[in-house]
């Protein structure tokens, strides 16, 4: 089987030709990948940086974590799917049996294993994974845009997380990738007052902007241009921090009023310092962080935004490669690019 793999612990990938073919074990279905999207986090693999190995993979392994495809088999004990069904996946497999998993909170699952990283992944022609995570997907929903949910799921969660802090208010997204993106689109789609972006790529400006969303460049004042805005609030209701960026989290707390929300989604490579007497304590700032998606009413909202029409995602895919060009793909995620597919069918 053609597959990416991530071959020993050190940077690079290679694209092999003779993985072996997966099966549907009990509990499990076997998949055939339609379509799989790159994200920061296969980045990190590749150039297998101190945030990746913090994820505990051990080589050698598929790599691939957002993907979709079509049922091939199914495992002893599946009845919810069946060969043919189309469907989408989680990428965070929850054990069902810890304190969060037991009380409505399996996002933070104390034993949660990451298909592509912790287990093979979606940068192959077939994935077997466990029936739980896939989600069925709509007729109306195509099977690229299914590779698109996982990443779009994480930007929901954030606005969840906030704690619904979007309608009529106004809203910072630090970080123009596909998830600050889609935290910024459906921002607007739940009725925020304004949202204000900062990006330094200029191909991602260009898409927040082609979105109605003002976009500022890091170089700027971006605490005093959001508390103009803001006016008599003093500062804006809720910031996204979506880049990783280790420096950006003061600026962000400087834009913000008092009792605002700061949810930070990327994760920075080393700890980053917040002044908690000036903006937590005196201030009143809420700092929230997360992780992949709320099983499952993240998914839940995520598919009835679509169907409803008020968010769409075609828009975010910028380039389609083969398996055999995934190094290119790569390379691509920090370039002028959204995002990113690898097909497994195309040659």
């Amino acid at each position: 089987m053609r597959a990416v793999v991530k071959n020993t612990a050190a940077p690079g990938l290679q694209v092999v030709t003779d993985w072996p073919e997966p099966v549907a074990g009990p509990g499990q279905v076997l998949i055939e990948v339609a379509a799989a999207s790159l994200c920061g986090t296969d980045r990190e693999l590749v150039e297998w940086t101190p945030s990746a190995q913090a994820f505990g993979a051990s080589a050698p392994f598929v790599l691939g974590h957002e993907g979709s495809g079509t049922v091939l088999e199914v495992g002893e004990g599946v009845q919810r799917l069946a060969p043919g069904d189309r469907v989408a996946l989680e990428s965070h497999v929850v054990c069902g049996r810890c304190s969060p998993c037991r009380t409505g909170s399996a996002h933070v699952c104390e034993r949660t294993q990451i298909v592509g990283i912790n287990m093979d992944g979606v940068f192959a022609e077939r994935v077997s994974v466990p029936a739980d995570v896939c989600v069925p997907l709509p007729d109306a929903i195509d099977l690229e845009t299914g590779a698109l949910l996982e990443a779009a799921g994480v930007a929901v969660h954030a606005v969840q997380r906030s704690g619904g802090a979007v309608a009529g208010q106004n809203v910072l997204v630090n970080g123009c990738g596909p998830v600050g993106l889609v935290a910024a689109r459906v921002s607007m789609a739940l009725g925020a007052a304004h949202v204000v972006a900062v990006e330094p790529n200029a191909f991602r400006r260009a898409q927040a902007e082609a979105l109605g969303v003002q976009v500022l460049h890091p170089s700027e004042d971006v605490a005093a241009i959001c508390h103009d805005i803001a006016g008599a609030r003093g500062g804006f209701d809720v910031a996204f921090e979506v880049s990783g960026v280790r420096g950006v989290l003061p600026t962000l707390l400087a834009a913000l009023r008092p009792e605002a929300d700061l949810v930070t989604i990327g994760h920075p490579s080393e700890p980053a310092p917040i002044d908690i007497a000036r903006y937590v304590n005196k201030r009143g700032i809420t700092v929230r962080g997360i992780f992949g998606r709320r099983l499952w009413n993240t998914w839940e909202q995520l598919l009835l935004l679509l169907d409803s029409g008020r968010l769409d995602l075609d828009w975010l895919i910028t380039h389609r490669f083969a398996l055999e060009q995934a190094e290119e793909a790569v390379e691509l995620l920090t370039g002028e690019a959204g995002k990113v597919l690898l097909l497994p069918g195309q040659r």
